[in-house]
């Protein structure tokens, strides 16, 4: 990142006016109130007061890393929720979403103030707060990916609270460490701004995205920005003639409609710079007239009006209202030519489709006079579950796959969520909506697994045409099916391009041939070890078996034959692990054996433990690896006590180790008595590492007081790890050289001298 663009940045989020900047909690309460009651048909908020209450007690004292006290966040992120116009139970879940995780109240104890589904709520929120997401640990990331699908498939309120939090948080970035700003941010595009897509939220959706480019793109954001800024004014100049010359036509027509201009959003604009390779004067649809009507007439009759008016552009007209969108997103799109020659975007649809645009499944969240909060009417909880379609999808395909890095090949193909979609029908009629590319094969297995598993052939429009054909929007497509198929080629698996077709597709050569599999992969481990001179009864044994399904998540041995089998897992990886598993077995029980009869020959002496130039030295023990802990990091003058490791010899503790302290009973009896030798208490040359935590009130120059007096007494400081509790506890751990427990506890002396130092403790676990 460039100083200037730096500066810009602190510039631009000093002037943005938003809603976290009201530094009075009573005044956001007030506007949350306010928000709720345009949408809520009674005046009954005490549950939502009761809840403000709770949090502002529960949080008091904390504070953010902006300054300003912690229950501005959850106060902001309710305000969210009732822009989203969601149930009472979910302002209240926004609200204390996160008392359970950061103060002292109880799963139980929001239970018994607030009834279990609220509880549901905070506690869902608690555990997705707890998830952390690493695009270079695959497994660790489809793991938690997989926790956030059940918990959505729970309750889809849980991660529009979410995202609610993830917004407020987003809005907020500029507070936190430039690395922290782009962890966050590129976790913010990858997961939740696809997330809101999917569920129709663009309200959402498109704020992640653009304070997620700021972040992750400064440059070309703001370089965006003053492109746009240089002709705003002539630009709203010309959107607004268009809106008023539309506004004219429609009412000259006797349509009632409501037109307005905006400009794009950033991240719309920079992703189609990207993908077409264009500057942003060559950008078609850099702002867009919206045209909303009461009914779906008016709309085709709006359409009309418009393309009377102004010339259509070929082939940029889409009807989203006869074949919505994946997440039952409806409007028509047609791209004009303006009366300056400047093309711009025309949006045409009803006010309930707009609202299910922006609010997406959150609009069907209604309250209700009577009868409970989140009662839904039919035709709204059938959107809700058509939007939903997708989720039931992963769900299965969480059931289907035990391999972490396969489930997220499929999960990102889909949640890319969000490539261009093509539409085509079937004989009957029925609209199918496949990822753009699709062929044949991904229509016959859209429609069902026995369908694409019998295929031989299709028919496009009446031809026949080849199975890797690319289906066009509007094609009338027919399957050839032949009971004497022997099922799909593996072929089609490099040419398919849906996920539902893939994963179809490689079930069906699972449970197929599971049993020659089975056979195959048994007669391919045989060879690889054969080809390696391993030995292969040895390494077959279920200890060394147990290992593999640890790792890759299979629930049997069987499970792992026919994964080799077909294809799925390479023989060398398994034997890899298992061979690596055998000779730490192996040398594990040697060491043992020979430790464990060194320790009875010694069990009537005590060990005497030096140091020399050529390393550690016990007395009493012959050709003996040990090592001192790191866990307590035992120094001259400390009291200390040997214990026998497995496969690694003897670890020499502090007596007062916590590992020690709580040794189970079975492992005592590997704990050998040791001491320091007399010359190396008085020889002050050879260091030994230590640690130790100093707690304390943080303030300005506490790191550097510290810091002084390790310098004034020559110590040589390997590493140190600062951290603040939001209560303002200052916990500083730090590591380095001492030569003696006499040495150590003077230093300790002088550090507890030191202003705002309430204590200081070795590390001892």
């Amino acid at each position: 990142m460039t100083e200037e663009c730096a500066k810009r940045i602190q510039a631009d989020d000093r002037n943005i006016k938003e809603m976290q900047d009201f530094t009075s909690p009573e005044d956001l309460y007030q506007e949350l109130i306010k928000s709720v009651n345009k949408y809520h048909p009674s005046d009954d908020i005490s549950m939502i007061e009761k809840a403000y209450k709770l949090a502002l007690e529960s949080h008091e004292g904390q504070v953010r890393k902006s300054g300003e006290p912690y229950i501005i966040h959850p106060l902001c992120v309710a305000i969210i929720l009732a822009d989203l116009e969601l149930d009472k139970e979910s302002i209240v879940a926004g609200l204390l979403h996160d008392v359970i995780e950061d103060t002292s109240m109880t799963y139980e104890g929001v239970v018994k103030l607030f009834g279990e589904e609220v509880a549901l709520l905070v506690d869902g929120v608690t555990k997705l707060g707890q998830l952390n997401y690493s695009a270079d640990k695959v497994d660790e990331q489809a793991e938690n990916l997989r926790k956030m699908f059940l918990a959505m498939a729970k309750d889809i309120r849980v991660i529009l609270i979410k995202l609610a939090d993830r917004l407020h948080n987003m809005r907020t970035l500029k507070y936190m460490r430039p690395e922290k700003q782009k962890e966050k941010a590129r976790e913010t595009m990858d997961i939740y701004a696809p997330i809101a897509q999917r569920l129709g939220i663009s309200k959402v959706k498109i704020e992640l995205d653009d304070l997620s480019l700021k972040y992750l793109e400064p440059d070309v954001y703001y370089d965006l920005v003053s492109q746009i800024s240089d002709k705003k004014s002539a630009r709203e100049q010309y959107v607004q003639s268009i809106v008023a010359e539309v506004k004219a036509h429609m009412d000259h027509a006797k349509i009632d409609a409501d037109v307005k201009g905006r400009v794009k959003h950033f991240f719309s604009i920079y992703k189609k710079m990207v993908n077409q390779d264009k500057t942003l004067d060559q950008i078609y649809d850099l702002f867009a007239v919206r045209i909303l009507v009461n009914s779906l007439k008016d709309c085709y009759a709006a359409l009309g009006v418009i393309h009377e008016m102004y010339t259509p552009i070929p082939g940029r007209f889409k009807d989203y209202i006869a074949m919505p969108k994946p997440n039952m997103y409806q409007s028509l799109h047609t791209t004009l030519i303006g009366p300056k020659g400047q093309p711009f975007e025309i949006q045409i649809r009803t006010y309930d489709m707009h609202r299910t645009a922006e609010y997406g499944i959150a609009a069907h969240w209604k309250y209700k006079e009577s009868g409970g909060s989140n009662q839904q009417n039919v035709e709204g909880r059938d959107s809700a579950e058509a939007k939903l379609t997708w989720l039931r999808q992963i769900l299965e395909w969480q059931r289907d796959m035990s391999d972490n890095r396969e489930f997220m090949s499929l999960l990102k193909s889909d949640l890319d969520l969000f490539s261009e979609s093509v539409y085509c029908f079937t004989p009957g009629g029925d609209v199918k909506t496949l990822p753009n590319g699709s062929n044949p094969i991904d229509f016959a297995y859209s429609i069902h697994s026995a369908v694409g598993n019998k295929m031989i052939g299709a028919r496009v429009n009446g031809k026949l045409v080849p199975i890797d054909y690319v289906i066009r929007n509007g094609d009338r497509i027919e399957i050839i099916t032949s009971q004497n198929s022997k099922g799909p080629s593996r072929d089609w698996l490099n040419i398919v391009k849906s996920t539902q077709a893939k994963n179809k597709i490689n079930q069906w050569f699972k449970t197929e041939f599971k049993e020659s599999n089975i056979v195959k992969g048994k007669e391919l481990l045989a060879q690889y070890c054969k080809m390696k001179a391993l030995p292969f009864i040895q390494i077959m044994k279920p200890e060394y078996q147990e290992c593999v399904l640890r790792k890759y998540g299979f629930r049997d041995w069987e499970s792992v034959l026919a994964a080799i089998g077909h294809g799925g897992l390479k023989e060398g990886q398994v034997i890899n692990k298992m061979v690596e598993e055998y000779e730490r077995a192996k040398k594990k029980a040697v060491t043992d054996a020979k430790i464990l009869e060194s320790v009875n020959e010694a069990k009537e002496s005590k060990i005497r433990i030096a140091k020399s130039k050529s390393g550690i030295v016990v007395k009493g023990m012959d050709d003996l690896a040990v090592r001192f802990s790191r866990c307590c990091n035992p120094v001259p003058g400390d009291e200390i006590v040997g214990f026998v490791t497995r496969g690694r010899g003897v670890t020499i503790h502090r007596t007062d180790c916590v590992n020690m302290m709580h040794l189970a009973e079975a492992e005592r009896e590997r704990l050998i008595d040791a001491e320091w030798q007399g010359s190396v208490l008085k020889h002050a040359g050879e260091k030994y590492s230590t640690e130790l935590r100093i707690y304390g009130n943080n303030r300005t120059g506490l790191l550097v007081d510290i810091s002084k007096i390790l310098t004034e007494q020559n110590i040589n400081v390997t590493s140190m790890n600062a951290r603040t509790s939001k209560q303002g506890t200052a916990t500083i751990s730090v590591s380095f050289d001492i030569s003696s427990v006499e040495e150590l506890n003077k230093i300790i002396e002088k550090l507890r001298q030191v202003d705002s130092v309430l204590d200081i403790e070795r590390s001892a676990s």
